[in-house]
């Protein structure tokens, strides 16, 4: 009887240690997406989220404004959060969607500051289209390979980017896109580094 017990609490010990375990390692991820308040880029905001989701990747959406937004294209995006309450540290990568839009955010101080804190807590961050020039102003792609979109581009060189002129630009944790027809290899490339973490 005695063996019995001992086999059964052995039992009950490693299922449950091995629960935690799968529970500790299915936590999803999570990014956010700061988009503009009128005229994101549509692709560059639905492909890479399409691709996060399908992978297990928890997406909120962030932007000045909690009114539904409107893309360049007509696409519809329902706001989560105000950009003042975006914390960094709740999420795994920070993503910065382009289109005409963006420019909102080139010079926006809370825009950058959000990008130098996802910097520093090694984040992976991410832009696309016109939005890696946010990041360019926020300081915090000196010295790195990068890319945007081509008309932006002499404006990361300007400021000590290496501008690759590359659909898609890996730099560590940074990831930068050209435009549109770029956008799903963008969000696969954001999905890779965060399975990576």
């Amino acid at each position: 009887m005695k063996r019995i017990a001992l086999f059964a609490f052995l039992f009950l010990f490693v299922f449950l240690g091995f629960q935690v375990s799968l529970a500790q390692g299915s936590a999803a991820k999570k990014a956010v997406f700061i988009i503009a308040a009128k005229d994101f880029q549509d692709d560059e905001f639905a492909l890479p989220k399409a691709v996060l989701e399908k992978n297990g990747v928890q997406v909120t959406v962030a932007s000045t404004t909690l009114a539904e937004i409107t893309g360049m294209n007509g696409a519809k995006a329902r706001v989560d959060i105000l950009l003042g309450d975006v914390k960094v540290e709740d999420y795994d990568a920070v993503v910065f969607i382009g289109g005409s839009g963006a420019q909102q955010y080139v010079d926006d101080p809370l825009a950058q500051k959000i990008a130098r804190e996802s910097m520093a807590e090694g984040k992976v961050t991410a832009a696309i289209c016109l939005a890696p020039v946010i990041l360019t102003n926020a300081g915090v792609l000196k010295g790195k390979q990068a890319t945007c979109y081509p008309s932006e581009g002499s404006k990361l060189s300007a400021a000590g980017v290496n501008y690759t002129a590359k659909p898609v630009e890996i730099d560590g944790k940074i990831i930068t896109a050209d435009g549109p027809t770029s956008a799903k290899q963008f969000g696969e490339e954001i999905n890779l580094a965060l399975s990576a973490k």
